[in-house]
């Protein structure tokens, strides 16, 4: 067996590489009890590997029934996880040493109760093999959309327990094959049709404040509205570039709470980024990939394209993009750079140039932090409690509701805060 990939493991973060390695389907046999009826490729898993874990695959009715089962396989031994409810599985540890390099099952158990069977109940397990070092987390809605429709097939036309074609077979053989290949299958049997996909799995994305401004990415920008869901369709023409969460719930007349929920799923999408709030006294830094401006010639369209002010005057030069890039330095606001080159003398949008800096990491912000400075017997109190150096001024003025104007002639007033930048 090939050797398993050490580097996407489980919770690594990374989607797993490794394919599927077998797909197996297991039975309950009124005589001879669990048991491996069809497997694809035949005889992966051996013997001594399914009998150690059939407990698991095939678990007792009073157990776990219809949820994502888990199971780990190595030269330590087996463990357990139920995938989306607590059982009397979790953490528990099968002291059985097998013969194994690795393996990770996922599989559905499904207990189907009927009098047309012995026992008067059909029990069955559809499982995905992969190696033990896999990350096996995004096969699981998979596994368990094919298991309930198998087990929709088996109610009304006992397609598993009375196969005598090898339909399961070849089913098996074009599932593990298409979702190795290409992520995806489409399975027709009968008058029926299921769609499989492998999603790809995302970090959660982060927890969206009021002074956080959301831009669209450039590939849903004209996306017709009625593709969006209700919230979205309300949401989405007051996100430019500009206008922050609350200034977007206030304007489309929404909840603020569901904004930021809705905002917060299109991050998770990947069609939404967020930004720091624009203001003409932040100070903006340039990055090592402002270079890539003058070497990428559909960057620099891309970014002329955003940035100008009226598309009817003539397009900003590369030149007087980077010169307003590259004064932005420690100590000079955008109001300061504003005042000394006149963006908007060169048809150039200030807010949009540092929107689209900001988007491709051309610039960063630099955030003010106040902190408390005093000495005993002088203590924080009131908006003090605020000034530790963990929230920037932005998130300050978002916890308190006051306008940044207030909070920094506050600032300015109290002996006792310092501010740092960073």
């Amino acid at each position: 067996m090939a050797k398993a990939n050490t580097q996407n493991t489980e919770g690594c973060g990374r989607e797993c590489t490794s394919s599927i390695q077998c797909i197996f389907l297991s039975e309950f046999h009124p005589v001879h009890g669990s048991k491996i009826s069809c497997q694809v490729p035949e005889n992966y898993v051996p013997k001594e590997l399914f009998d150690a874990v059939n407990v698991y695959i095939i678990p007792k009715p009073t157990q776990i029934q219809r949820c994502v089962l888990t199971i780990n396989c190595s030269g330590l031994g087996v463990s357990a996880r139920g995938g989306n409810r607590p059982t009397l599985y979790n953490k528990e540890i099968v002291q059985k040493q097998i013969n194994s390099q690795g393996w990770k099952i996922v599989g559905y158990p499904v207990r189907i109760e009927s009098p047309k069977y012995e026992r008067n109940a059909y029990y069955f397990n559809l499982c995905f093999v992969c190696h033990g070092g896999a990350r096996t987390i995004q096969y699981e809605p998979v596994v368990k959309k094919l298991a309930e429709y198998l087990a929709m097939m088996e109610e009304e036309i006992c397609f598993l327990s009375k196969d005598t074609g090898g339909k399961i077979e070849r089913l098996l053989t074009q599932t593990m094959k298409d979702l190795n290949e290409k992520k995806a299958t489409t399975i027709i049997e009968g008058d029926t049709t299921i769609y499989l996909k492998i999603v790809q799995l995302r970090t959660d994305p982060p927890t969206v404040m009021d002074h956080m401004v959301p831009t669209l990415e450039p590939q849903v920008r004209n996306m017709p509205l009625e593709l969006w869901d209700l919230t979205s369709q309300q949401v989405i023409p007051y996100i430019n570039g500009v206008n922050h969460v609350a200034r977007i719930a206030a304007e489309a007349d929404v909840e603020n709470a569901l904004v930021k929920a809705c905002i917060q799923n299109l991050v998770y999408y990947g069609v939404v980024k967020l930004l720091p709030l624009i203001k003409y006294s932040n100070v903006y830094m340039c990055t090592r990939k402002l270079q890539n401006l003058a070497k990428n010639q559909s960057l620099f369209h891309a970014c002329r394209a955003a940035i100008m002010l009226k598309a009817d005057q003539e397009k900003p030069s590369l030149h007087k993009i980077l010169q307003l890039y590259s004064f932005m330095t420690h100590g000079v606001t955008l109001r300061t750079l504003c005042q000394r080159l006149s963006p908007r003398d060169n048809n150039i949008d200030e807010r949009q140039l540092v929107t689209f800096g900001l988007q491709h990491k051309l610039i960063r912000c630099i955030n003010k932090y106040p902190i408390f400075t005093g000495k005993p017997p002088d203590v924080p109190t009131g908006r003090q409690k605020l000034y530790d150096g963990l929230y920037n001024l932005d998130e300050i003025c978002s916890i308190t509701g006051l306008s940044p104007a207030k909070i920094e002639a506050e600032i300015d007033a109290d002996t006792n805060v310092t501010v740092i930048w960073k």
